[in-house]
């Protein structure tokens, strides 16, 4: 029955996803098996968290997006999400729930928190923080940087991924019927302070070591290796380090922020 009601919830979402053009079908199918092992195997809280996170970040992604949409075309991907991104977003904590159906102590649903955390403060800190008034800064160099290019940052961003890394510490809170106040506050705290540095982790790694290409006929530097209908050139990082990537690693750094703050406090 688990299974059964998992596959419907997944299949519900997801193609409302698909229907408001949130997903492509290869997104869609795979959202649809993440949702569906993660609620068989492990308490709705998990299933319920991830949620929060693809819901909050759906229409943060279309909010705006007319006004948005100069500064997504140096993205690698932007708009629908595909399979690659679904995956890099929740194939940790499939992974996480997985383990914990096997082994269930705690340390894996703290990591499950900072890596939802991370992921949400991630796209919170870029659809929020690329509205901001202020052309962003790099992490590097403190010098500023065009709206979009990876290791940007902003106020507003950097403030935005506390806000969007909360937002599911509250959700974790709220679905694992975790209500007292004290608890509900240190999820949050979790959540925000997880979030953050996962966050910065993905600008740090995207300014130094992803992989960035020069668009030699819009004169941009992209992420995506064809732009414009043509070859871009390969202008720094890492071949192989794309955006998916970047979201898995520093996902993982958010995870272990969590844990660590898990470990230590509760």
């Amino acid at each position: 029955m688990q299974w059964i009601i998992g596959f419907l919830g997944s299949f519900l979402i997801a193609g409302a996803a698909f229907w408001k053009k949130s997903l492509s079908i290869s997104g869609a199918l795979m959202a649809i098996c993440l949702g569906t092992v993660m609620y068989a195997l492990v308490s709705p809280a998990w299933y319920g968290t991830v949620i929060a996170f693809f819901v909050s970040s759906s229409l943060l992604t279309k909010w705006k997006h007319n006004t948005k949409k100069s500064i997504e075309e140096g993205y690698e991907k932007s708009g629908k999400r595909d399979a690659g991104q679904v995956w890099a977003n929740g194939g940790i904590a499939l992974i996480l729930s997985i383990t914990y159906y096997i082994w269930p102590v705690s340390i894996f649903w703290w990591f499950f928190i900072g890596v939802m955390a991370t992921v949400n403060a991630d796209t919170w800190a870029t659809e929020i923080g690329s509205l901001s008034k202020k052309p962003p800064r790099s992490i590097l160099t403190f010098k500023k940087v065009t709206p979009g290019i990876s290791g940007g940052v902003s106020a507003l961003g950097l403030f935005s991924s506390m806000l969007g890394g909360g937002f599911i510490g509250l959700a974790a809170s709220l679905f694992s019927a975790k209500l007292e106040m004290e608890m509900i506050f240190f999820y949050i705290l979790m959540g925000m302070i997880s979030g953050f540095i996962g966050a910065l982790t993905d600008s740090f790694i995207g300014a130094k070591l992803q992989v960035m290409y020069y668009c030699e006929k819009c004169k941009k530097e992209v992420e995506s290796f064809e732009h414009c209908s043509h070859h871009a050139r390969r202008v720094r990082g890492w071949k192989w380090m794309n955006n998916d990537r970047v979201n898995m690693i520093s996902s993982v750094v958010g995870g272990l922020v969590a844990m660590l703050m898990g470990i230590l406090f509760i």
